[in-house]
């Protein structure tokens, strides 16, 4: 049916009349199209406070079978609701249009008709709130909104960096059964769980179930160097000497990095607990480098009974076996006590791929190796690294993208056979891109029929089911995915433990509702905007209006939405936010959870993050701008 269009801007009588009838046809195809669907889902629904929800979810898959531009600008236009907020009681909010209309058409005013669709409106706009704290537990009293935080593995060992992050407003904790072990979960929940006792704060434990690892394999490792480099000004003078621990716990030695808060840690010699034992403090300790240079480490304290540490004031380069040379300061004499530097732990070969380049994806979990190259720079034989999930390869075809580590490489399926894929590199960084270890495989022209639910997330629910609050489910893809899961919390008798599914998908995304009828019919639910793999799936250029359908359905159902990936992650990581990262940040708070990634700054991310939900609550809520006083 075609809306009526305003002859050159002038609304009649006879427009209004026409479109009262269209209203009323498309809110009689609504609910012919509404009872289709609540015929299929019913059978799903065995939480009877979610068969209200699922009715007017059901109402609004029916409405936006239509377009409705054209009618929205006429309503808009005499004044009444355009239906553009409709998404939490739409069949009320079509009534409630009707009947005005047919008060402005001349009809009699059917005051009681309403009222009651008044009512209803209130009466089911407060179900999402109601959901929201069955599954996240009451909200902050200056906020609504929660917060998640992604928790590093130091959460287990350090008990007051979780207390101030539930201090600072930290609403669920999320732990990746990805990574770690279920006696470090366990710390960390202990410490949610005191920390939270003490602060009188609520917090919940959402734990992730890993799911299909579609993940790149392991690298082949080289013999480790531990590089030394003083810090020097503009004139190469030195301003800071190199520093460095001496271990004697037997744990091999390391380059600098950073642990999981993303504080910097400094490189690590791996030598003889006897030999560490006699170091004091301003002892020299002399070695002779790989380049035959000659060097001096110096004493600075003991950390521990294990560990010293020591400053070198010039560049040097060590390895296993380098021999260093105590020399004590003891009165009238200065032995030498000589020991070798032990093992080192192996560091990965780094594969960099440009465009053009080829790269095999292989079946079998051999190490992954850089490109051989002849002496005219050609490649000989291509780079490889191995598919954590073979089986995904069964899948592929050729010109098929194969996306890794977030789409920052991008590949086309050139050639299939029993080795593996060979891809050939279509997009990568400018000065070339690193392939690691761990990186995320993404197949968007792929249909992987990959199940959600793998034998580690089954014996990692064992776990979930006793401790956690919230199951994350990964790789949901349709309602059996979820049925998979909701039978195997009924097996281990957790029915009222949470589940929050994180469309990351094509699949996904198409089989939304059918996916939230299934969760919400039967456990406390929540959907997860998973943006990171969902913006690689379906092309980032869609993401923008792909996660407000989301949204909007959410909204529907009444169920609570979590906003993720990248969340200030210039904050988190670097300490400096950017004006699109706030900006985004603020746009999230139309969800009813914004999560946070793990860095070195994420508790400055929770209160920027906190002003700005609290403050942009009072501006808008959902797709609704609250007029506050504007004070210019």
């Amino acid at each position: 049916m075609t809306p009526p269009k305003p002859a050159d801007n002038v609304i009649d009588e006879a427009q209004l009349t026409k479109l009262l009838l269209d209203l009323k046809h498309f809110r009689a195809e609504a609910e012919k199209i509404q009872q289709g669907l609540l015929k299929n889902w019913h059978p799903h629904i065995h939480d009877t406070e979610f068969a209200d929800s699922a009715s007017n979810m059901a109402a609004y898959i029916g409405l936006r079978r239509h377009d409705l531009r054209e009618i929205q600008n006429v309503l808009a236009a005499i004044g009444l609701s355009s239906l553009g907020r409709t998404e939490g009681h739409v069949l009320a909010n079509l009534d409630a249009v009707i009947h005005a209309l047919e008060a402005l058409t001349g009809a009699p005013t059917q005051l009681k008709k309403l009222l009651a669709a008044a009512q209803t409106f209130n009466e089911i706009g407060s179900q999402l709130t109601h959901r929201t704290n069955r599954l996240f537990g009451p909200a902050h009293k200056h906020r609504a909104v929660r917060i998640m935080v992604t928790f590093p593995s130091e959460a287990a060992t350090d008990y007051v960096f979780v207390k101030e992050l539930v201090q600072r407003g930290m609403d669920c904790a999320r732990i990746n059964c990805a990574h770690d072990a279920p006696e470090v979960w366990q710390k960390m929940i202990e410490h949610v769980r005191n920390a939270s006792l003490e602060l009188g704060r609520n917090c919940k434990v959402m734990m992730d179930l890993a799911g299909p690892k579609l993940r790149t394999g392991a690298l082949a490792t080289e013999q480790t160097v531990i590089h030394l480099k003083p810090l020097r000004n503009n004139r190469g003078v030195i301003t800071a000497p190199a520093t460095l621990i001496l271990d004697g716990s037997g744990r091999p030695g390391c380059n600098a990095g950073k642990d999981g808060l993303g504080r910097r840690l400094p490189a690590r010699l791996s030598v003889d607990a006897d030999w560490l034992r006699r170091l004091k403090k301003n002892d020299h300790i002399s070695f002779i480098d790989l380049r035959g240079k000659d060097g001096t480490l110096i004493v600075e304290e003991h950390l521990s009974d294990s560990e010293v540490r020591v400053s070198c004031q010039a560049t040097a380069y060590l390895e296993e076996n380098i021999q260093l040379k105590h020399i004590a300061h003891i009165k009238h004499n200065h032995p030498v006590f000589e020991t070798f530097i032990n093992a080192i732990a192996p560091t990965p070969l780094t594969i960099l791929l440009r465009d053009g380049d080829a790269l095999m994806l292989t079946r079998e979990a051999i190490p992954g190796e850089p490109a051989e190259i002849d002496e005219a720079d050609n490649s000989i034989i291509p780079a490889h690294i191995s598919c954590a999930q073979p089986a995904v390869l069964d899948h592929l075809k050729v010109g098929q993208r194969v996306l890794i580590d977030d789409g920052h490489i991008t590949t086309v399926v050139e050639a299939l056979n029993e080795q593996g894929a060979l891809l050939h590199v279509t997009r990568a960084n400018a000065a070339g891109s690193k392939l690691m270890a761990e990186k995320g495989l993404n197949f968007p022209d792929s249909d992987l029929a990959l199940p959600a639910l793998t034998e580690k997330d089954l014996l990692d629910l064992d776990f979930v089911a006793q401790h956690a609050d919230i199951a994350g489910y990964s790789f949901v893809q349709s309602a059996a995915d979820m049925q998979a899961l909701i039978d195997a919390m009924a097996a281990r008798n957790a029915d009222k433990l949470g589940i929050v599914a994180k469309i990351e998908t094509k699949n996904g995304l198409r089989n939304l509702p059918e996916i939230i009828v299934r969760g919400a019919g039967k456990h406390p639910f929540g959907v997860m905007i998973a943006r990171g793999d969902l913006a690689v799936e379906i092309g980032y250029e869609r993401l923008a209006e792909t996660q407000e359908e989301i949204l909007w359905l959410c909204e529907s159902a009444h169920v609570p939405v979590i906003w993720a990936t990248q969340v200030l992650e210039g904050l988190v990581k670097e300490n400096l936010p950017s004006r699109a990262e706030v900006t985004d940040a603020a746009m999230a708070e139309r969800a009813e959870c914004i999560m946070l990634n793990k860095g070195p700054f994420v508790l400055d991310a929770i209160d920027v993050l906190d002003h700005v939900v609290a403050r942009m609550e009072s501006h808008q809520q959902k797709k609704s701008s609250r007029m506050r006083t504007l004070h210019w």
